[in-house]
């Protein structure tokens, strides 16, 4: 049984819930439910270790960050196995991308934030300067795609910047989380700066509507983005969003035509598309569409299938599959469920699948999918690729294939979306701003940027008395 982890010290409280293992849709643990009580006993251990946290130095809170990171590697394989146990994910993402990124999230925002200068500005007789205080309490609501990477990259800035937290992680997805919070007791972590507690989407509701916790920083659906928002708007809470996206991939005539198939390989079908940041519209430019098309086929019907995170989640990406054969696609690869002849085929598996032949206007080409999933249409000219690329309600992410230097920085800086990748998807400096546009989004974290959020600025300005002379 998973228990809440609030004030250093296991909660046991409230109905017991199951989670499922992906892979075969059997049961592996029970978790707790947050009710009320619980939301509130945890919000309320995070306020009264608020004080002492945000006094202590940043060079100090640096140091503990650096201890967080030790103690993922110490736990490195049971988080590897919780993680895979949760979302089943293969053994070789999950070492080398989701654990790894954790670690490397915490040491990184621990540079950024010691290392950071504070603003000052002169003028003849005046002294402004910048510091800036921690919010104060932060609720870190993680999604199940890639629970344990996410939580990491919210709790590092806001940590370090000198606030507490309360973690609600997904319901699909809590074994990471709470390896982590053993993880924060052993490592001596003050009680009360960590606290997670588990349960469905009312515990969240309860956690970022409480009046205690100050700001809300969430990755998930537009849906419940929107929701939260408007649950806050009374008080006006600090609010970071990541939201959903139907990025879209543009292939031009000039481009690596291999490397682009093995990009779009990628960034359709990592993690069974489970990804906020993957591709699910491709443009390609006409003379190189057919065989774009072709090689991009072949290769889905060479991909070991991923399970999508629940019975649910399946049905609803199988239901797309069907909206596309109704809406008039043409289905070049996958549209089922694979067969495996194994414990697997009572698993929630879809096929890896590609279509093409519907209208930008169809629905299943306006609205989110978040499976292993595309649809691939032509373009002419650069002017048209970049209209169907920003013809979406969603700006997360965009992908070009391009060996003209020069296009690919017009067409990127053209591009209405809050990261571009040239020739490459999924690459990262832990520095840089990310975060979404139009319904993707609002807010970026990275870097200073992450800082900036989770804390808050007063500028002092001095009058500089002139000594008589």
């Amino acid at each position: 049984m998973l228990t809440h982890f609030i004030g250093g010290e296991p909660v046991v409280a409230g109905k017991a819930f199951p989670v499922h293992d992906p892979v075969t849709g059997a049961v592996v643990r029970q978790a707790c439910e947050a009710d009320p009580e619980v939301v509130d006993r945890a919000v309320r251990a995070a306020r009264q270790a608020a004080r002492d946290w945000a006094a202590m130095p940043v060079g100090e809170r640096a140091g503990w960050m650096r201890r967080l990171a030790e103690g993922i590697e110490a736990r490195f394989d049971d988080l590897v196995a919780a993680e895979i146990a949760d979302t089943g994910k293969p053994l070789d993402q999950t070492r080398t991308l989701d654990i790894p990124r954790g670690i490397a999230n915490f040491r990184a925002f621990a540079e950024i934030a010691s290392q950071r200068p504070e603003d000052a500005f002169h003028l003849p007789g005046v002294l402004s300067y910048t510091v800036r205080r921690p919010l104060g309490v932060i609720a870190v609501i993680v999604p199940w795609n890639l629970p344990f990477l996410l939580m990491t990259w919210k709790l590092a800035p806001a940590l370090v910047s000198g606030n507490t937290v309360v973690v609600k992680p997904s319901e699909h997805t809590p074994g990471s989380a709470a390896v982590f919070a053993e993880l924060c007791a052993e490592v001596g972590l003050p009680p009360g700066v960590v606290n997670v507690i588990f349960g469905h989407g009312p515990a969240g509701q309860l956690l970022v509507e409480h009046p205690g916790v100050d700001a809300v920083t969430f990755t998930g659906s537009t849906a419940t983005g929107t929701a939260i928002m408007k649950s806050v708007a009374d008080r006006v809470k600090r609010i970071s969003f990541e939201l959903g996206g139907k990025n879209a991939g543009l292939v031009f005539e000039d481009g690596d035509l291999g490397k682009a198939v093995e990009g779009a390989v990628k960034s359709v079908f990592t993690n069974g598309g489970q990804v906020c940041l993957c591709t699910e519209r491709l443009y390609v430019q006409r003379p190189v569409f057919e065989e774009f098309c072709a090689a991009l086929a072949a290769r889905a019907q060479e991909i070991v299938p991923q399970p999508m995170i629940s019975a649910e989640h399946r049905e609803k990406v199988l239901s797309y599959y069907a909206l596309a054969r109704s809406e008039g696609a043409k289905v070049l690869a996958g549209g089922g469920v694979p067969a495996f002849g194994d414990h697997r085929d009572a698993g929630y598996f879809v096929e890896p699948t590609v279509v093409t032949g519907l209208s930008e206007w169809s629905r299943f080409n306006r609205e989110e999918i978040f499976g292993p999933v595309c649809h691939v249409a032509p373009f002419d000219s650069e002017a048209e690729a970049i209209d169907l690329a920003n013809g979406s309600e969603y700006g997360l992410a965009a992908t070009v294939w391009t060996t003209n230097l020069d296009r690919a920085h017009r067409v990127a800086q053209r591009l209405e979306a809050g990261l571009v990748w040239v020739n490459t998807w999924y690459l990262r400096d832990l520095r840089t701003p990310f975060g979404g546009v139009k319904l993707s989004g609002i807010g970026r974290e990275g870097g200073t940027r992450s800082l900036d959020f989770y804390s808050e600025p007063t500028t002092i300005t001095i009058k500089l008395e002139q000594p008589d002379v």
